[in-house]
């Protein structure tokens, strides 16, 4: 639903690898057409079937750090060993525009969007695992990922778990359905704040003066 009558959201989205914000991201712009997904930058090479612009757009590094150093970067982080980050500029207009916009970040990406000049319009959302050998099982799962890797997202995963009340909602993801339910109430009951609704003050100045001329 794109309502012209109020201002857009950054619906910020973080967990841990495996936690299933990318699943939970996915089921959310199932549900709502008018949601933009905020394609990142990034340096890190392009795996099989990902296309440049659409899954991520790819950059050298040389390219990443111009934008950061321009401040066309609403956010960014190092992880893993390369740089990702979220154009500033597709995001301003969406959100003047009425749309949401979401991002699928982690709690560096997040601190810095609510930080940022658009730190009124942010929704942030945790999701926490039901388990630590739940998320091991769901990272193995996947088949994404060597022994390595996992290995290493395992060992950052209680750094991002650590960062959990720095979020406006948490949820944990112990059931898939319930939770993505829980996502949308909080999602719906946010685009209704006063805050997020510019032409409050017109139609109550009209009620205003329809009072005051009533007999």
């Amino acid at each position: 639903m794109q309502d012209s009558d109020r201002r857009g959201l950054l619906i910020i989205l973080s967990s841990p690898s495996g936690a299933g914000k990318s699943t939970l991201a996915k089921r959310l712009m199932a549900w709502d057409a008018s949601l933009s997904f905020s394609v990142s930058a990034t340096t890190r090479a392009p795996r099989n079937g990902e296309t440049d612009g659409q899954d991520y757009h790819f950059l050298d590094e040389a390219q990443f750090k111009a934008m950061v150093r321009d401040g066309e970067m609403l956010e960014h982080a190092h992880v893993f060993g390369n740089f990702y980050g979220s154009p500033l500029g597709p995001v301003s207009e969406a959100i003047e525009a009425g749309r949401d916009v979401l991002f699928d970040i982690d709690w560096q990406g997040a601190q810095q969007i609510q930080k940022s000049a658009l730190s009124a319009h942010v929704l942030s959302i945790f999701i926490l695992p039901p388990s630590i050998s739940e998320l091991r099982r769901r990272l193995e799962s996947r088949g994404q990922d060597d022994a390595e890797v996992i290995a290493k997202r395992m060992q950052k995963s209680w750094d991002e778990i650590s960062h959990w009340d720095g979020y406006d909602y948490v949820l944990v993801n112990d059931n898939l359905d319930q939770t993505e339910a829980r996502l949308k109430a909080i999602v719906t009951a946010e685009r209704m704040k006063a805050s997020q609704q510019p032409g409050l003050m017109d139609h109550v100045r009209v009620l205003q003066s329809e009072f005051e001329e009533a007999p």
